[in-house]
């Protein structure tokens, strides 16, 4: 895969304190990149400066080949910023909105004018072009925010918490649209204090913690670093005199199968986290008479590594 945006050796002090300490790492063309990190660790002074927001101390950060500090106003052409904070004008309409931030990338005439009526019919606006976004939804704010940060056709858009307050049907939207985004040919990084979102349409995942990577990885990747298993509960009757530890030293014999214990009727077994595959364990219990009456899976999640690598929860 072509690497799209390199950051190398990233250090960013502000006096005393540093926010980016030794940042390295790598975002391919026409993935979605997700940035995770509690509040603090670094996520947006890296974002900043690869925006040009902010100024760095050490290191180096280069998009599509070009770097940052050389080719400066190359790169912020290819680059679309979808902030956190709604930065849109209130008594402008949508489409006046989307022009105007189209325009400061050089966009004009009747190219500026596509340009805002595709934004806004990507976001789902177009019927509201004419709206003040003092009138707007939270979740339609969200849209025309999107929209404006990417009227230009940008190569890198960073997207920092997209959904922050709308409703589900706003936020599904706005998940799709992402994914169209990188069907489109655009690389995306993406922050979000969302998990399920993280999961849903990121390709790889970077956890940051006190200006430095912690670990960096799809989202299996980054689970099989905390667990490589799961637990597997099955629900049976067990006779008076069956010999369950008996039963279950058997059990771990099988592939896959870790360890195990009995607590009534349930029976808890630790399996491989890749193991998809439970037809030789119920078949096991088939061959000893053992009725099934129930079975769950409980996997470790994203929030869950989240929390082993960083000790916090993401707020």
């Amino acid at each position: 895969m072509k690497e799209f945006l390199s950051v190398k050796n990233l250090i960013k002090n502000y006096g005393d304190f540093c926010a980016v300490d030794d940042l390295s790492f790598s975002v391919y063309e026409g993935e979605i990149f997700g940035l995770l990190g509690p509040n603090g660790a670094g996520k947006s002074t890296t974002m900043n400066v690869i925006t040009s927001l902010s100024s760095f101390s050490k290191g180096s950060v280069s998009v599509n080949g070009m770097d940052i500090l050389k080719e400066k106003d190359k790169v912020k052409q290819i680059i679309g910023m979808v902030p956190q904070e709604i930065a849109v004008y209130p008594f402008l309409s949508a489409e006046e909105n989307v022009r105007f931030f189209a325009s400061l990338y050089g966009l004009h005439g009747s190219e500026l004018k596509k340009a805002a009526e595709r934004a806004l019919e990507f976001v789902g606006l177009s019927d509201r072009a004419k709206m003040k976004p003092k009138k707007m939804s939270g979740g339609m704010k969200r849209r025309l925010n999107i929209a404006c940060g990417i009227a230009h056709n940008p190569k890198l858009i960073i997207m920092d918490e997209p959904t922050v307050g709308v409703d589900a049907q706003s936020r599904e939207h706005i998940l799709n649209s992402i994914k169209t985004l990188r069907e489109n040919g655009a690389t995306v990084i993406y922050t979000s204090h969302y998990m399920n979102e993280v999961e849903e349409i990121c390709d790889r995942i970077a956890i940051i913690d006190h200006g430095r990577f912690v670990a960096c990885g799809t989202e299996r990747e980054l689970i099989s670093l905390v667990s490589d298993v799961k637990t597997l509960k099955l629900f049976t009757e067990f006779p008076a005199d069956f010999d369950k530890n008996g039963f279950v030293s058997e059990l771990t014999k099988l592939p896959d199968v870790k360890s195990g214990k009995t607590d009534g009727n349930e029976l808890r077994l630790e399996v491989s986290g890749t193991c998809r595959d439970f037809s030789l364990i119920l078949e096991y219990l088939r061959k000893r008479g053992l009725p099934i009456s129930g079975l769950t899976t409980e996997s470790i999640n994203l929030e869950d590594v989240f929390i082993a690598l960083t000790g916090s929860e993401l707020r």
